[in-house]
């Protein structure tokens, strides 16, 4: 069986330039926010799902997801982004399981979970590695990066489980406020320990 970590950090974190560095090292990435979209594209049963529940208002006139449209819809009723997030994680779930389960043995899979602790799936995985970075940075990334207030962007991690709470989780911490030559650098240390973590498992 493949060796199984699960990547995580906040909102602006930078947990796809972690996550694209170690695939360079050789990682198998499986990301969620594309396995989000593979589960309801046209003709899967996550779109019908989607659509039995909210309605054909949802759809593009060409019958794929208005996600802008469901967006609006969700982002302003907790309720529906429960019943939404009830369709999509799940099958989120069993498709990066199947990925996984395909792996050969000496793989090392990585899956890029942003809401890894919110979701309680840390102890699905082999190991926890979180890219962390003081809130103040996420907060004047996301300003930068998405065009919010400051207000905005503090409410979009307020929404998100805490720093705390992710490294409680964590068998590693990247941290992500220095240069890119530091990033590199630690990542590279990353993954000389996920190796030996792996052939440790295995041995």
């Amino acid at each position: 069986m493949a060796f199984s970590v699960a990547l995580t950090g906040g909102i602006a974190s930078g947990k796809t330039t972690v996550a694209n560095l170690l695939a360079r090292h050789g990682a198998l990435l499986i990301d969620s926010d594309q396995l989000a979209r593979e589960v309801v594209e046209p003709g899967t049963p996550g779109l019908a799902q989607v659509v039995a529940r909210f309605g054909e208002q949802v759809l593009t006139p060409a019958g794929g997801l208005d996600r802008q449209r469901l967006g609006e819809l969700v982002f302003a009723d907790p309720a529906a982004r429960a019943d939404l997030n009830a369709i999509i994680h799940p099958l989120v779930r069993r498709r990066r399981a199947e990925m996984i389960a395909a792996a050969a043995a000496d793989q090392i899979v990585v899956s890029v979970i942003p809401l890894l602790v919110e979701t309680g799936l840390v102890g699905q995985f082999d190991a926890v590695a979180v890219v962390d970075v003081p809130v103040q940075t996420q907060v004047e990334r996301l300003v930068r990066r998405n065009d919010l207030s400051h207000e905005q962007a503090q409410a979009r991690l307020d929404a998100q489980a805490s720093r705390a709470e992710r490294l409680a989780a964590a068998d590693w911490v990247v941290t992500n406020s220095g240069s890119r030559a530091e990033l590199e650098a630690q990542v590279a240390r990353l993954w000389l320990e996920i190796r030996s973590r792996a052939q440790g498992g295995r041995g």
